[in-house]
Parts: structure tokens; sequence; C-alpha cells
């Protein structure tokens, strides 16, 4: 080979090296992986579901290389996902990296054990996401809510407890957002134990979620009232009477989601 040929092989051989290098890389966003072991571990009874830790801790490589795939995803890739693609992405990382804690603390009865005296188990720095050693709050609040302007992100991002919005038993993908956004979120308030509207007292009792974080949920004209309405009301006469009712919040159960 003559010393130009060589040297234009070297050429196109570095430039499509540094291509490469420079690529975002292919990321499954079905999810599958996670989907696969939502399937097999959460049990789903109406508007509430269990996890059954004790079998997922026999056998942590299913979970732990899921949460391998997206500890791997650079911030480059993720700038490359579209706005339904990032939030499907951060939920899934929020709910697995949830269950990634309890499961290897487990046997636990709540995450809140998981804390210090004076920390929190939402604060404890425990993986890398997006090349930043980071906390669950950290996704949470630091990056859904900071970039999504969406109250029913609280029913998405579960807490591990008995008084949380359900684990779904499948993962959250870009193409299906709105509708498994609008589903957990009827779901939530399907469900007495957490959250009911007594019509002889015009008045709600609702899950604490609606008053740690009532702010997203009143922004503009909007009301919590309004929100619940809308998702409860049997007729329009209904729920323009549910406007007007009282709220008071219900205490919130800590007890581990688990299955007995």
């Amino acid at each position: 080979m003559s010393n130009l040929a060589w040297s234009l092989f070297v050429s196109v051989f570095a430039f499509g090296s540094v291509a490469m290098a420079d690529a975002p890389m292919k990321f499954d966003h079905t999810h599958g992986a996670w989907d696969g072991w939502l399937k097999k571990y959460v049990v789903v009874k109406g508007a509430a579901s269990t996890v059954n830790y004790k079998e997922a801790k026999k056998n942590p490589k299913e979970l732990n290389d899921y949460i391998n795939s997206i500890t791997k995803v650079s911030r480059k890739t993720y700038d490359s996902f579209s706005k339904d693609e990032k939030l499907a992405f951060l939920i899934n990382a929020y709910n697995a990296l949830t269950v990634k804690l309890i499961v290897d603390n487990y046997p636990v009865d709540s995450i809140k054990d998981l804390g210090g005296l004076f920390s929190s188990p939402w604060k404890k720095k425990f993986f890398t996401l997006l090349g930043q050693k980071n906390h669950l709050d950290g996704i949470e609040h630091g990056m859904i809510r900071e970039d999504w302007d969406e109250p029913r992100i609280h029913f998405a991002v579960v807490c591990a407890s008995i008084g949380c919005p359900m684990l779904s038993n499948e993962a959250w993908v870009a193409e299906r957002i709105e509708e498994q956004l609008e589903r957990g979120a009827k779901n939530f308030l399907s469900d007495r134990s957490r959250n009911r509207y007594e019509a002889a007292e015009n008045k709600f009792y609702l899950s604490k979620i609606f008053d740690w974080y009532k702010g997203d949920f009143t922004k503009g004209d909007s009301t919590v009232q309004k929100f619940v309405s809308m998702r409860m009301a049997k007729d329009e006469g209904q729920r323009e009477k549910m406007q007007k009712a009282e709220v008071d919040h219900m205490e919130y159960n800590w007890k581990l989601n688990e299955t007995k």
C-alpha cells in the first residue's frame, strides 16, 4: 500500500472512530427488561399493587441488568431523546432505583427506615445517572418536576409504600405516556382507602400527596378540587358541587408495599 493510500485509510478510520464515539448510544425505549421484571414481581389488585421483594432478592441480576442499562446512558444520549422518551426514562429509572433500594436492604418494614437520624432515604446518593452521582429526590424534584409542569407525575413515581400510588406491572413508554399518566391518576383516586368523596358532607378525604404538593395542583386557575372532581365526578352536576367541597387529608401509610 502506498504512503498516500495508507494516509487516506488512517484518516477515514480515524474519522469513523470519532463519529462512532460521538454518536448517542442506542437505547431500548420499550424498557423491555424492566417491563419483564414488573410483570414477574408486581401483583396488581384493583387500584393497588404489591411487590414480591422476597423473591426478587433471590434473583438480583434481573433488576441489576436493567439498572446497569439506564446508568450507562450519557447526558448526550439522553439529550437526543424526545420529551416523552425522557419522561418515560426518568419515571422508570426512579421506580427501578426505589425498588433496588428496598431489595438491597430487604427485609425492611418501611422505606423510611433506610434513612438515618438526620438523613432521608430520598437523599441517599446510591446510584449514578447521566454521568452524575445522584439520589431519588434529584430525579423527582431536580429533573422531573423541574422540567415538566405535570401534576400527574405524583401518581407515576412511587415510594414503595402502601399509601403511595400503585407501582404498575408495566413499564412507562413514550408512545403511551399520556394514557399512562391519566390512568395512574384515575386509579389512585378510585381507591377509597386513600382518596374518597363524601357527598353528604360535600367533603374530600384525600391522600397527603395533595397536601405536600398542593402547589403542583393549583397553578393558574386550577384547584385540588378541580383536578380531583374531573376524575371522580359521576356527572357535570356532581363535578360542580365537588369543586366547592372541603378538603381533608388522610394519614399516609408508610408500611412497605410488599406481597405477603
